[in-house]
């Protein structure tokens, strides 16, 4: 009877007791979903990383970036979890919001169907404003706050975001009531800086090259949440320098559907961890220099199980808000 199965199989094509994987990638396009608009920290890592990437995996393949920005990435997120398990469509994922987000209510996807399959950065979380604002230091903001609560507008890119949880712990440490601005991506909300719309944006270190070394541009850093000062911006000091102890960083990188078969993961994570060191892509992304932190998947994913114990508190203070 097995023989019998054996040879059906082999009738029709199919592989019995070998990896239905063996021939990844293939010369065809593969999908990588990105949960934010174009120009943002995430659009921009992977469109300069994943050409690299391209050469790493034999050089025949084609990434294909789409952007679906919304929800604060969740739409991105539940378009991995859905994807064939094929690798074929794979996507970015943007910590804390990935794992933050199905704290505070129902989503449309679940952590436990999505495969984590590299970090790529570290990227800590910066307040900027115009370079014209008469705030010159974190202190005036929190003082004009004080003064007037809800007077001062503070950016973020959604709900769950590093920059939204970022606001929200600041307020709480700080005790000031910020008036909240949700965008869907940072080049919007650099627009709206610089357009004078937006007085205080929440940022992430690789979004601001041009400050690197100097601070000095259209935007003007005034506080690093970090427990130390960044090399990209020595200048730029920390919250907790300013009296207010607060971190925050964005941590992003691939993703599959849970059941995309090992040996491609694997194959994956080692062509992006490759790909990171490539001179050329260092080269075209002087902006993630600073911030590369490559982590294999299963070690970030045990990080993020860890990290959710110390957001829970905030998760449930967030739905509490919410409710009212």
């Amino acid at each position: 009877m097995k023989r019998k199965v054996a040879l059906v199989a082999a009738a029709f094509g199919i592989l019995v007791g070998g990896p239905a994987s063996a021939g990844w990638p293939d010369d065809k396009p593969i999908e990588v979903v990105i949960g934010f608009a174009p120009g943002g920290a995430t659009d921009v890592m992977a469109r300069k990383l994943l050409p690299a990437v391209e050469q790493k995996l034999g050089g025949k393949v084609k990434f294909v970036v789409m952007n679906k920005p919304g929800a604060g990435g969740e739409i991105a997120f539940a378009a991995i979890q859905r994807a064939a398990p094929d690798a074929y469509s794979i996507g970015v994922v943007n910590v804390p919001g990935y794992n933050l987000i199905p704290l505070t209510r129902k989503t449309q996807y679940s952590m436990d169907e999505i495969r984590l399959i590299a970090r790529v950065v570290d990227d800590q979380s910066v307040i900027v404003v115009p370079a014209d604002s008469k705030f010159a230091t974190l202190a005036d903001v929190l003082a004009a706050l004080r003064s007037k609560p809800g007077s001062v507008t503070f950016g973020h890119n959604g709900a769950g975001t590093n920059g939204h949880l970022a606001i929200r712990m600041l307020a709480g440490a700080a005790k000031v009531e910020p008036n909240e601005i949700s965008y869907r991506g940072t080049a919007l909300q650099r627009t709206d800086l610089l357009g004078g719309h937006l007085q205080v944006g929440l940022v992430s270190v690789s979004e601001l090259p041009e400050l690197h070394g100097g601070n000095k541009g259209p935007l003007r850093a005034i506080a690093i949440l970090s427990k130390q000062r960044s090399p990209a911006l020595p200048d730029v000091p920390t919250a907790e320098e300013q009296g207010v102890p607060v971190t925050m960083t964005a941590e992003r990188g691939f993703a599959a559907p849970k059941a995309i078969p090992d040996e491609i993961a694997k194959k994956l994570e080692a062509a992006i961890a490759e790909g990171l060191r490539d001179p050329e892509y260092l080269k075209a992304s002087p902006g993630d220099v600073p911030v590369i932190s490559f982590m294999p998947g299963a070690e970030w994913q045990k990080r993020l199980d860890d990290m959710n114990k110390a957001l829970q508190p905030f998760a449930d203070v967030m739905k509490a808000q919410e409710q009212k």
